[in-house]
């Protein structure tokens, strides 16, 4: 997966090229100890250089919000607003449960083909993997992460097998 993003993925505001829509994947707000999660912090700011810099024109905030007083969508969006995108520019995505959903749904629900998806590197790469096999033209941009955590990188591995498989089901169906 990370071969096939190779060329897709972006680290730099300065060499991404423009997509009207960027779409960013969802994570909870707050760590389940208290206090703010930075890797939704780092891909809400990520959005918002996206933004400012023209690199995008509309938001896509996609997430979970299966349950009554847990929405993603509502949360970025709230964030977006703070940091001074106007509300019109940034539409959500509730059913963005998982990324295979987040990225189809940009395709079925949305119309795109075409967009850039923001979160972190090693999202992006799954991220952009189950794009390519989608048939779109997704480039994704790296929200801001840790130099190791060993925790993601382990729920990584298993994510990527499900990614796997979720598109093999996918096609099948």
């Amino acid at each position: 997966m990370s071969y096939w993003s190779l060329k897709k993925n972006y680290d730099s505001i300065n060499y991404i090229p423009y997509n009207t829509f960027g779409v960013v994947l969802g994570t909870s707000k707050y760590l389940h100890g208290g206090g703010i999660n930075a890797y939704f912090k780092y891909r809400i700011d990520a959005a918002y250089s996206l933004f400012i810099h023209k690199k995008i024109r509309y938001v896509i905030v996609s997430g979970d919000n299966r349950e009554k007083n847990y929405n993603e969508p509502k949360m970025m969006k709230k964030e977006l607003i703070k940091k001074g995108i106007p509300s019109h520019f940034i539409y959500e995505d509730f059913y963005g449960i998982n990324t295979l959903h987040s990225i189809v749904r940009v395709y079925k629900i949305f119309h795109k083909k075409k967009f850039t998806i923001i979160s972190q590197k090693f999202h992006n790469e799954r991220a952009i993997f189950i794009g390519n096999c989608l048939g779109l033209d997704v480039i994704g941009f790296n929200a801001k992460s840790f130099t190791f955590d060993s925790k993601i990188q382990f729920r990584e591995i298993f994510a990527r097998i499900k990614a796997l498989w979720d598109i093999i089901s996918y096609s099948g169906s």
